[in-house]
């Protein structure tokens, strides 16, 4: 009876971690010590069967052939990941100087000059309106656009309000209200137009800077190159 409690006392010390909390997983480091307590604490005259010993050295190497997989799948993950982050961050850097639609209906200003708000007619217009929108929801500015054919669209807003005076750092948000020939409203799809200045690199991946502003790559609905300059 007293070398089941020896094995048992062994046996808990291997399942009880240095601060004195208990383990929930097995390593194979932890099964090998416990194979070896067994036999040293066998009884002589009733020792180990050697089926039964076989079968724990067949679970033993195929808990250490599992263990050495994991680890190998870690690896290989680990090094794929950082293999694709690096030639993201590669290919992302080549997009520096290039024009893009952003997909984003807010416009931030921090001090630039203007912001180019974009948005795609699906057919000829009768009236195009661009209304601007504070972080309130009040109205700002309204812009009337003589720009009414199909496709795409551009127009320049400098940050000002109606009566001309520059508004607060902050996000805007614009919306298009657009008029067919035939009377009925229109579905416009708006967007930000700019330039690609520079690539942030962080830990939730690469950012673009595009007219003093930063955006996510996923943003990117298009991009141009200098010598198309969008449409």
């Amino acid at each position: 009876m007293s070398e089941v409690t020896n094995i048992l006392n062994s046996q808990n010390n291997y399942n009880t971690s240095p601060d004195g909390t208990g383990k929930s997983e097995l390593g194979k480091d932890d099964f090998l010590k416990l194979m070896m307590a067994q036999m040293k604490y066998q009884d002589p005259m009733n020792p180990l069967d050697s089926n039964e010993y076989s079968a724990q050295l067949a679970q033993f190497s195929q808990l250490e052939q599992l263990a050495n997989l994991n680890e190998n799948v870690t690896r290989s993950v680990d090094a794929n990941y950082l293999l694709t982050q690096s030639v993201n961050n590669t290919m992302t850097a080549t997009l520096i100087g290039k024009e893009v639609k952003l997909d984003s209906q807010f416009a931030t200003y921090s001090g630039q000059d203007s912001v180019t708000i974009g948005y795609d007619l699906p057919s000829d217009a009768s009236s195009v309106q661009v209304n601007v929108y504070d972080q309130f929801g009040s109205l700002v500015r309204t812009i009337d656009s003589d720009k009414l054919s199909q496709g795409n669209v551009k127009l320049s807003w400098d940050f000002t309000d109606n009566d001309g005076n520059k508004l607060a750092h902050g996000a805007y948000r614009f919306e298009i209200k657009a008029t067919a020939t035939n009377g009925n409203p229109m579905t416009v799809y708006s967007h930000i137009m700019g330039t690609i200045e520079g690539v942030k690199f962080g830990e939730n991946g690469a950012t673009l800077m595009v007219d003093g502003v930063e955006y996510a790559l996923a943003q990117i609905q298009e991009i141009f190159s200098s010598q198309q300059g969008g449409k």
